[in-house]
C-alpha cells in the first residue's frame, strides 16, 4: 500500500495538468464555441425571469410531481413544450476566479481519490503501465463516465456530451501520466 502522504507530488501536478488542459481546451481550441446557444429574443425571456424574482436553483418545465406527472393535463404540457431546465445562479458578474478556484479544487479531490484508490490496489516501484492502468481507470469515472448523466438526466445534447467526454479522455490519460510517471519506487 503506497499512502497518499507519499502521492502528494502526483496529486498536485494531476490537477495542475488537468486544470491546464481545460483552460487550454475551452479558451483556445474552437470545438466548445458552439456548446451554449441564445436564447431567441432573449431581452424578453430575461425581463420575464426577473420578474418572476428566481432565487438560486435548478428550475423544471413543465413542473410537474411523480403524483400528478401522467395526468391529462401535464401529459399536455410536455407535448406542447418546451421541455427543459434552467440553473439560475446569483446575480451580477460571473466570478471567474471564484469558478477556476472550484474547478481546481474538484481536480484536487479527484486526484485524491485517484491516488487512495491507486495507492490501496498498486504496489511501490509498480510499473508506469500498471500505475497508468488503475490512476487513469479510476480518473476516467469521474471526468469520463460522470459526462453521461447529463446526456441521460439533463438533456444536453448528444455532441455536448460527447465533447466533454473525449475531454474526459484527455483529461484521464494527463491523470494516469502524472501518476505513472511520479509514482514511488
Amino acid at each position: 500500500m503506497v499512502s497518499l502522504a507519499a502521492l502528494w507530488l502526483p496529486i498536485l501536478l494531476s490537477a495542475v495538468f488537468v486544470f491546464v488542459a481545460s483552460s487550454i481546451i475551452h479558451m483556445v481550441l474552437p470545438y466548445h464555441k458552439s456548446d451554449y446557444k441564445r436564447l431567441p429574443d432573449e431581452e424578453k425571456v430575461l425581463g420575464t425571469l426577473r420578474a418572476q424574482n428566481l432565487k438560486r436553483g435548478l428550475y423544471h418545465f413543465p413542473h410537474c410531481t411523480h403524483e400528478n406527472m401522467k395526468t391529462p393535463e401535464v401529459v399536455e404540457k410536455f407535448k406542447e413544450g418546451p421541455v427543459g431546465f434552467v440553473i439560475v445562479m446569483p446575480s451580477g458578474a460571473p466570478n471567474m476566479g471564484k469558478f477556476l478556484g472550484l474547478w481546481f479544487g474538484y481536480c484536487l479531490l479527484i486526484a485524491v481519490f485517484v491516488a487512495y484508490l491507486t495507492g490501496h490496489t498498486v504496489a511501490t516501484g509498480a510499473a508506469f503501465p500498471e500505475v497508468f492502468r488503475v490512476a487513469g481507470t479510476t480518473a476516467f469515472m469521474s471526468y469520463g463516465l460522470a459526462i453521461l448523466a447529463n446526456g441521460i438526466w439533463k438533456g444536453a445534447t448528444a455532441s455536448n456530451v460527447m465533447k466533454e467526454f473525449f475531454d474526459g479522455i484527455i483529461y484521464t490519460c494527463l491523470v494516469g501520466a502524472a501518476f505513472g510517471w511520479l509514482w514511488p519506487h
